[in-house]
């Protein structure tokens, strides 16, 4: 029986420090996942859809409205399926769209409806390539990047494993940007015990959201879901770190 991975890729390691999607970034995802996925059933969780519409149109007031910011959305999202599409297909990997609300995981109906949707595609082999819906939803354009929808995610198909690919190693014992001396935690039991890394990290800028990443780490760390934090921006970030040979954090009671 195969093991479940959740990976979730944000809009930071998609579009590789640039405004733009990165087709190199997605095409390095689907090579990794042809190696994946005869020993794991994979989900993706996707960020990037106001970023591919920004290669298309901009908005009028998309930087100060939300609702330009739903709008952009609304024209990336199929952009942003058309390349994941064009790309994994290029690889022989299949691809289907989920799009959820928070609500979604809040009613047990549609929580068990999603389950099923996605335990059907694996059996189609078929990846489902997971976004919020932002057209009605506004908390991961507002407050985050996916990352408490990953969790959640993970949760509901008990998962073996959600990676959160960022920018950045993991979480350091002190701001890695201003000392160079700062150490890598490998592994946290208690998130009580980071809680002044975070902190400290959550006053900088380029730091992957480390506070809404500890925010999943909880949510998955109360179900038994065990959750890494792996830089994206390293060369084969999914096959290196099951292989144990790159660092990373990883968040398991």
């Amino acid at each position: 029986m195969k093991k479940k991975l959740i990976i979730k890729i944000g809009t930071s390691t998609l579009t590789a420090g640039t405004n733009r999607i990165s087709f190199a970034v997605i095409e390095n995802l689907a090579r990794q996942i042809v190696k994946l996925k005869d020993e794991f059933d994979i989900v993706i969780v996707s960020s990037g859809a106001i970023a591919t519409a920004r290669q298309f149109v901009e908005i009028k007031g998309y930087n100060k409205h939300v609702d330009s910011k739903q709008a952009m959305a609304a024209i990336g999202q199929t952009r942003l399926m058309e390349v994941y599409d064009s790309v994994f297909s290029s690889f022989g990997l299949n691809i289907a769209q989920i799009l959820l609300t928070y609500r979604d995981f809040e009613n047990p109906t549609a929580k068990e409806n999603t389950k099923n949707t996605i335990y059907k595609l694996w059996k189609a082999d078929y990846i489902p390539i997971v976004n919020e819906n932002d057209t009605v939803s506004i908390e991961e354009i507002v407050l985050g990047d996916n990352d408490k929808l990953s969790a959640l995610v993970a949760v509901i198909l008990n998962a073996d494993l959600l990676i959160l690919v960022s920018d950045i190693d993991g979480i350091f014992n002190r701001n890695p940007h201003l000392h160079p001396d700062a150490e890598l935690i490998t592994q946290v039991s208690d998130l009580d015990s980071i809680k002044a890394c975070i902190e400290e990290k959550e006053s900088t800028l380029g730091t992957g959201g480390m506070s809404s990443k500890i925010h999943a780490a909880e949510i998955c760390m109360e179900s038994g879901v065990e959750m890494w934090i792996v830089n994206g921006q390293r060369p084969n970030y999914l096959i290196n770190a099951l292989s144990g040979t790159i660092p990373y954090t990883k968040f398991k009671k």
